[in-house]
């Protein structure tokens, strides 16, 4: 039973490589679950037994490189000496330094970012995502309204505009270093960036 298993989820990751593979050369919409199982050496139906359709398939490809919120919420959590704001902050310059130092994470947000039209065949995955984004969101507005962090802000910012300026400025960062790797170094303006970006909507910045 044990081999079962394990082939299974031998085959499971090669149509996930393959699905990545072929997702990032011509686009999400234009790669069909067929193709996915020739480049992957597997049937159609081995495909369709591990992912029900292609949006089950590509959510489960962007799992492979998104935090769950579980874990986001235990960083926030865990680290009793660190303020929220500076747990953001490490956060934030952490994934912006996973796109140059974890090849399959640059991929993926490449797909995610420049390869993916949400089209109807995808509405499910694009359910997920938004769903993930706004449970984002608000995690982060959870701690902008912390009330020893929300005394900090700005008086004209409010928790909720805190939270969607710093997730609009992460996925702008994303996007425009994938398109273009040339205009700036995550690794050496990473912390700068995402720092003087918090500083500008507190009072009293304290990183």
């Amino acid at each position: 039973m044990r081999r079962t298993k394990e082939d299974a989820e031998k085959t499971r990751l090669a149509i996930l490589a393959a699905a990545e593979e072929l997702f990032l050369e011509r686009g999400v919409a234009h790669t069909s679950l067929e193709q996915i199982a020739r480049e992957a050496g597997v049937t159609r139906g081995a495909v369709y037994w591990h992912f029900e359709n292609k949006a089950q398939l590509f959510h489960a490809l962007l799992s492979q490189v998104r935090l769950p919120l579980e874990q986001m919420t235990e960083r926030f959590n865990g680290n009793p000496g660190e303020d929220a704001l500076q747990t953001l902050a490490n956060l934030c310059i952490e994934a912006l330094e996973g796109l140059v130092l974890e090849p399959q994470k640059r991929r993926i947000f490449t797909i995610l970012l420049h390869r993916c039209e949400f089209t109807d065949e995808l509405r499910d995955a694009e359910i997920r995502h938004e769903s993930f984004i706004n449970d984002f969101i608000n995690l982060v507005e959870q701690q902008f309204c912390q009330p020893d962090i929300r005394q900090r802000l700005r008086p004209e910012m409010t928790p909720a505009l805190a939270a969607r300026a710093l997730h609009a400025m992460i996925v702008g960062l994303f996007s425009d270093w994938l398109r273009d790797p040339e205009l700036f170094d995550p690794l050496k303006h990473g912390r700068i960036i995402i720092d003087s970006f918090i500083a500008g909507l507190v009072q009293q910045p304290n990183l």
